[in-house]
Order: C-alpha cells, then structure tokens, then sequence
C-alpha cells in the first residue's frame, strides 16, 4: 500500500497574526473530496495534515481511512469497509448520537458530527451468496457549527459514495438504490 500524508502550513502562522481556517489543497482524500468543501468544516490551525493510503477494498472486512488533522489532532475523518453480506451493516453503536434518517445510499444516518450510509457494490443473488457492500462513514471531530455539519454531510456522502462506485468498478453505478 502506498500512504499519503501531506502537510499544508497555514496563512496566519506567527504569533502576531491570528489563526486561519485551513487551505487544504483542490482535492483531498484519495481525490474524493473538494478541498474547500472539508476546509470549511475545520476549526482554525496552524498546520494541517492529510493522510490516506491507497483506495483498494478487495476482500470482506477491507478498511480505507482518510483524515484530515489541524495541530495534531484528526478533525475530519471518512471511511469505507468492504461487508460481504449487507445484514452485517448496522449502526447500533451510533445510538447515543442520536442518528436520525438521512436519504443518500440504503440507510443512511447523520447525527450531530457526521453521518453514514453504504450501497451495494456487488449484490448477493441469495443469502448464503455474498456479494459486496460499502459501507461509508463521515466524521467531523470538534470545533465546527452542529448545523454547518448536518448541511454537509449529505453531500459529502454522496460524493463519497459516487467515488467508491467508480473506483471499485461497480456494476450500475445506482450505489444500491
């Protein structure tokens, strides 16, 4: 696998001058993302990191993580994880954020700093059949407004979703609706 990290320094990095929001560049985590889109939901900083390693979920529990850091600490974060079977998606550990329904992808969620959702990349043709299912996750990690996020996320998700489809080769490209 080959990993990316990529350091950004900020506009505003004396001590004189106040912090900015990051510049991140035009596209970020695996290309997914527009820059400035993720830069608008990260709190002010004087350094920014990228890291991502290669986009390639080829066997069942495959797991690709992108996140984005400001002065050390991971602010925004996306992921996707390869399920052979869709009944072993499930967002029960999200309960205590309150998730309500969100339409993007099959039941998809959003709560208070992010949000998920997955599709079927490959369908099973019965249920001992497994077949391919992404499943997709967005996080924001502090310092942005709670409606800022809920706005966002969904169509960050749906980006997220249209670029796992092209990148895995899915068969119809409807990320399972």
């Amino acid at each position: 696998m080959i990993g990316v990290v990529v350091p950004v320094l900020l506009a505003g990095c004396s001590e004189s001058e106040p912090k900015a929001v990051p510049h991140l560049p035009e596209r970020v985590c695996w290309g997914a993302f527009s820059g400035s889109e993720v830069a608008a939901l990260l709190p002010e900083g004087e350094k920014v990191t990228v890291s991502n390693d290669a986009f390639e979920l080829t066997d069942s529990l495959d797991s690709e993580t992108c996140s984005v850091d400001v002065d050390g600490i991971t602010r925004f974060m996306v992921n996707a994880t390869f399920r052979e079977f869709e009944d072993e998606i499930e967002w029960s550990s999200w309960g205590s954020r309150d998730p309500r329904p969100l339409d993007v992808g099959k039941g998809g969620v959003i709560w208070d700093g992010g949000g998920a959702t997955h599709f079927a990349c490959e369908p099973s043709t019965s249920p001992s059949d497994p077949g391919k299912y992404i499943a997709l996750y967005v996080h924001t990690l502090g310092g942005v407004d709670r409606e800022k996020i809920r706005s966002a996320v969904p169509g960050l998700l749906e980006e997220f979703m249209a670029f796992a489809e092209r990148e895995l080769q899915c068969a119809g490209g409807s990320a399972g609706r």
